[in-house]
């Protein structure tokens, strides 16, 4: 009988995951730190025709893209002179589930299914949930989602409750727990019960559920305007959402497209804090999860993550909550679409970053995402002013995560802050450093580690010599 307490759980966690997902990852991993990415991307995940058609077969995928021409337009206002961006949106609020995650979700579901598994297990409280569990209702198989939902005065925010809501009509079985490490602990219980696959966002085959979106936006666009897109701009969370897009459109030789990243600043705000956990607006696309996501990838519920957002970013920009309120109204206003909040994070982003480019020049939002009575503006709002934050109007830059959302005034005040790369990929190296032990690092693993954070590997030793001599001045 194996024990059940959070030590003796946590010391099976390997095999736990290993048998759930059912991937020898260890056949890609050359040391502890290098492993062969692609090689591991080609052979456990799909190819682009098989993705297709079962994405096809599930009603997932192949959404419009929608020019924003008023929201273009009021760009353009506001932009000087010869400049302003056409806008374009790809409406993957248009999928079963709401979200671009039925991609992901489609290809877990269908593996777990190929491989005889009786039931799949994902811990979310987003939207992945609801697509886990619309394909696994579509696929005919068990659902369980384990979902962090409330402090520890039993209080949940509502658009996870929204979520919740979404998942048990699709005839999931919803677990919420309390925010902190109960989340992982009863997770790899129940997968070690259930024996139930482990439906992870982080897989191969998720991520290249992903890379047709890139697909799509590349011929879709082309279709509309001739050329490729000039920027795709990503909401980022855990990587997986711009890892398969940028991967798309490589597919399709997008190579001069660049790809920007984008969250909600909530700087000084832990996930994991029971205090803070309700003072965010957003469950997801924030820096709570982005940053610490693209600086140390493989902190999933797989061994080893395909989601490496550092590997194909561009430039990294945040928004304030109030500059999403803000552009969440407009769409609706200008263009009669209500969205909900992680798709108008990078619509935020790229209405500042249009204003910068030529008119003729091509912005695409990658994605949207359903909207319902949780997810809507009103309810969040409601709820910061429940946990004491104070709503104004005015200028974002005095936006003060966990204490004041401030929502512009007019369109001019909404600007992105660009993060510098460089610091994330330094942070990167550091705790890279912190694994190894601070060992010599051979020409392998600085090939290794410039794949990994689109560097040249002279650009690698340059970081880490530079990280070691701040190490013996601070010692």
């Amino acid at each position: 009988m194996m024990r059940k307490d959070y030590y003796s759980v946590m010391t099976r966690r390997e095999q736990i995951m290993k048998e759930a997902v059912g991937i020898d990852y260890e056949r890609y991993r050359k040391t502890p730190l290098v492993f062969d990415y692609e090689r591991m991307m080609q052979e456990v995940g799909y190819s682009t025709l098989e993705v297709q058609k079962i994405q096809k077969d599930t009603g997932v995928g192949n959404t419009p893209l929608l020019e924003l021409k008023n929201i273009t337009k009021l760009a353009r206002v506001i932009s000087p002179p010869g400049k302003g961006a056409r806008i374009f949106l790809k409406d993957e609020a248009c999928n079963p589930s709401g979200s671009y995650k039925a991609r992901r979700a489609s290809m877990a579901v269908y593996h777990a299914k190929e491989k005889g598994y009786k039931g799949v297990i994902a811990a979310t409280s987003g939207n992945y949930g609801a697509a886990v569990a619309s394909l696994a209702a579509k696929l005919g198989l068990d659902c369980i989602i384990v979902q962090e939902v409330f402090d520890s005065r039993n209080v949940g925010q509502p658009e996870i409750l929204e979520k919740g809501r979404k998942c048990e009509a699709y005839g999931a079985e919803v677990i919420q727990l309390t925010v902190g490490p109960e989340l992982f602990y009863k997770f790899l219980i129940l997968l070690e019960q259930t024996e139930y696959f482990n439906a992870s966002l982080y897989t191969p085959f998720s991520i290249a559920g992903v890379e047709t979106i890139g697909i799509e936006i590349k011929k879709q666009v082309n279709e509309e305007t001739g050329k490729d897109p000039d920027a795709v701009i990503v909401t980022n969370a855990g990587g997986g959402n711009l890892t398969g897009t940028a991967r798309g459109l490589l597919r399709e030789d997008c190579v001069d497209t660049d790809i920007i990243a984008t969250s909600v600043d909530l700087t000084g705000l832990h996930m994991a804090s029971d205090n803070d956990f309700n003072k965010k607006s957003f469950t997801t696309g924030h820096t709570g999860f982005g940053v610490p996501f693209a600086t140390r990838p493989d902190r999933t519920d797989v061994p080893i993550n395909a989601a490496r957002a550092l590997r194909y970013m561009d430039k990294y920009v945040t928004v304030t909550q109030g500059d999403v309120f803000y552009i969440t109204e407009a769409l609706a206003a200008l263009e009669g679409l209500e969205r909900g909040p992680a798709g108008n994070t990078s619509l935020a982003s790229a209405f500042h970053y249009a204003q910068m480019l030529d008119e003729d020049q091509v912005v695409v939002v990658q994605e949207t995402e359903y909207t319902g009575a949780g997810k809507h503006p009103y309810a969040q709002l409601t709820f910061a002013k429940e946990n004491n934050i104070d709503i104004t109007n005015g200028d974002p830059k005095d936006n003060v995560p966990g204490e004041k959302i401030v929502i512009p005034k007019k369109p001019e005040q909404l600007k992105y802050t660009e993060i510098s790369l460089d610091k994330l990929k330094k942070t990167y190296f550091k705790n890279v450093i912190k694994v190894s032990g601070g060992d010599y690092f051979d020409e392998n693993t600085i090939e290794f580690l410039a794949e990994d954070t689109k560097l040249t590997p002279e650009q690698v030793e340059n970081f880490l010599q530079n990280i070691s001599q701040e190490s013996k001045i601070n010692n």
